[in-house]
Protein backbone atom coordinates (compact mmCIF):
# COMPACT_ATOMS: atom_id res chain seq x y z
CA UNK A 1 0.00 0.00 0.00
CA UNK A 2 1.37 3.32 -0.71
CA UNK A 3 2.30 5.41 1.82
CA UNK A 4 -0.13 8.80 2.26
CA UNK A 5 1.43 11.95 1.21
CA UNK A 6 -0.95 14.34 3.60
CA UNK A 7 -1.96 13.58 6.90
CA UNK A 8 -5.18 15.00 6.83
CA UNK A 9 -5.88 12.29 4.03
CA UNK A 10 -4.76 9.55 6.57
CA UNK A 11 -6.56 10.99 9.43
CA UNK A 12 -10.38 10.52 7.12
CA UNK A 13 -9.32 7.40 6.11
CA UNK A 14 -8.46 6.38 9.93
CA UNK A 15 -11.77 7.60 11.06
CA UNK A 16 -13.91 5.31 8.54
CA UNK A 17 -15.50 1.93 9.86
CA UNK A 18 -12.99 -0.57 9.65
CA UNK A 19 -14.48 -2.69 6.96
CA UNK A 20 -15.43 0.46 4.50
CA UNK A 21 -11.54 1.79 5.50
CA UNK A 22 -10.33 -1.69 3.92
CA UNK A 23 -12.69 -1.39 0.97
CA UNK A 24 -11.68 2.22 0.34
CA UNK A 25 -8.14 1.76 0.71
CA UNK A 26 -8.35 -0.58 -2.21
CA UNK A 27 -9.79 1.68 -4.28
CA UNK A 28 -7.38 4.50 -3.68
CA UNK A 29 -4.58 1.89 -4.22
CA UNK A 30 -6.00 1.50 -7.78
CA UNK A 31 -6.43 4.96 -8.53
CA UNK A 32 -2.70 5.25 -7.73
CA UNK A 33 -1.77 1.58 -9.78
CA UNK A 34 -4.32 3.14 -12.75
CA UNK A 35 -1.96 5.99 -12.56
CA UNK A 36 1.37 4.46 -13.00
CA UNK A 37 -0.05 2.14 -15.59
CA UNK A 38 -1.72 5.26 -17.91
CA UNK A 39 1.24 6.95 -20.10
CA UNK A 40 0.86 10.95 -19.29
CA UNK A 41 0.20 10.42 -16.40
CA UNK A 42 2.19 13.13 -13.49
CA UNK A 43 2.32 12.72 -10.23
CA UNK A 44 -1.00 12.04 -8.19
CA UNK A 45 -1.56 14.83 -5.44
CA UNK A 46 -3.93 13.35 -2.63
CA UNK A 47 -5.64 16.01 -1.00
CA UNK A 48 -8.92 16.58 0.58
CA UNK A 49 -11.66 17.76 -1.09
CA UNK A 50 -14.88 18.63 0.11
CA UNK A 51 -13.52 16.83 3.35
CA UNK A 52 -13.58 13.80 1.36
CA UNK A 53 -9.84 11.99 0.15
CA UNK A 54 -9.36 13.29 -3.61
CA UNK A 55 -6.83 13.01 -5.85
CA UNK A 56 -5.51 15.40 -8.70
CA UNK A 57 -3.28 15.13 -11.65
CA UNK A 58 -2.76 17.93 -14.13
CA UNK A 59 -4.76 17.45 -17.12
CA UNK A 60 -7.21 15.40 -15.15
CA UNK A 61 -10.70 15.05 -13.88
CA UNK A 62 -10.49 14.89 -9.65
CA UNK A 63 -11.42 11.47 -8.52
CA UNK A 64 -12.96 11.58 -4.75
CA UNK A 65 -14.32 8.66 -2.25
CA UNK A 66 -16.09 8.47 0.57
CA UNK A 67 -18.05 6.52 3.15
CA UNK A 68 -21.14 8.61 4.40
CA UNK A 69 -22.87 7.55 7.62
CA UNK A 70 -26.31 7.93 6.19
CA UNK A 71 -25.87 4.57 3.99
CA UNK A 72 -23.17 2.74 6.39
CA UNK A 73 -23.67 -0.29 3.82
CA UNK A 74 -22.15 1.46 0.53
CA UNK A 75 -19.42 3.42 -0.14
CA UNK A 76 -18.33 5.86 -3.49
CA UNK A 77 -16.52 7.23 -6.34
CA UNK A 78 -17.22 10.62 -7.25
CA UNK A 79 -16.08 12.50 -10.40
CA UNK A 80 -17.02 15.85 -12.13
CA UNK A 81 -20.75 15.92 -12.79
CA UNK A 82 -20.15 18.32 -15.65
CA UNK A 83 -17.57 15.82 -17.22
CA UNK A 84 -18.71 12.98 -19.39
CA UNK A 85 -17.33 10.61 -17.01
CA UNK A 86 -19.58 9.41 -15.73
CA UNK A 87 -22.19 9.06 -18.67
CA UNK A 88 -19.30 6.67 -20.71
CA UNK A 89 -18.24 4.93 -17.54
CA UNK A 90 -22.62 3.86 -17.85
CA UNK A 91 -22.18 2.96 -21.24
CA UNK A 92 -19.23 0.94 -21.76
CA UNK A 93 -19.36 -0.62 -18.05
CA UNK A 94 -23.61 -0.21 -17.31
CA UNK A 95 -23.46 -4.19 -16.46
CA UNK A 96 -20.47 -4.07 -14.16
CA UNK A 97 -21.28 -0.84 -12.13
CA UNK A 98 -24.28 1.10 -10.59
CA UNK A 99 -23.65 4.79 -10.60
CA UNK A 100 -25.94 7.43 -8.90
CA UNK A 101 -26.79 10.53 -11.64
CA UNK A 102 -24.04 11.66 -13.11
CA UNK A 103 -21.29 11.98 -10.34
CA UNK A 104 -20.44 8.57 -8.63
CA UNK A 105 -20.31 4.63 -9.21
CA UNK A 106 -21.53 3.29 -5.92
CA UNK A 107 -20.70 -0.17 -4.11
CA UNK A 108 -21.85 -1.89 -1.50
CA UNK A 109 -20.01 -4.29 1.55
CA UNK A 110 -20.81 -6.98 -0.63
CA UNK A 111 -19.86 -6.39 -4.17
CA UNK A 112 -16.60 -7.18 -5.61
CA UNK A 113 -15.10 -4.81 -7.16
CA UNK A 114 -14.29 -5.21 -10.85
CA UNK A 115 -10.73 -3.48 -10.68
CA UNK A 116 -9.79 -3.92 -14.35
CA UNK A 117 -12.61 -1.81 -15.27
CA UNK A 118 -12.62 0.97 -12.20
CA UNK A 119 -8.63 1.29 -12.79
CA UNK A 120 -9.86 2.03 -16.72
CA UNK A 121 -12.22 4.97 -15.45
CA UNK A 122 -9.96 6.26 -13.06
CA UNK A 123 -7.24 6.33 -16.08
CA UNK A 124 -9.84 7.97 -18.12
CA UNK A 125 -10.41 10.74 -15.46
CA UNK A 126 -6.68 10.63 -14.54
CA UNK A 127 -6.48 11.94 -18.53
CA UNK A 128 -9.97 13.75 -19.01
CA UNK A 129 -8.58 16.97 -20.36
CA UNK A 130 -6.56 15.28 -23.01
CA UNK A 131 -9.80 12.79 -24.45
CA UNK A 132 -12.16 14.68 -23.64
CA UNK A 133 -13.51 15.56 -26.98
CA UNK A 134 -13.01 11.78 -27.94
CA UNK A 135 -16.25 9.57 -28.47
CA UNK A 136 -16.73 7.51 -25.54
CA UNK A 137 -13.33 9.27 -24.07
CA UNK A 138 -11.27 7.19 -26.41
CA UNK A 139 -12.81 4.03 -24.44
Amino acid sequence: MKKFSNPEVAAVFSSYPKNMRKYLLHLRQLVFDAASETDGVGEIEETLKWGEPSYLVKGGSTIRMDWKDKNPDQYAVYFNCKSKLVDTFREVYGDKFKFEGNRAIVFSDTDKVPGEALKHCFSLALTYHKIKNLPLLGA
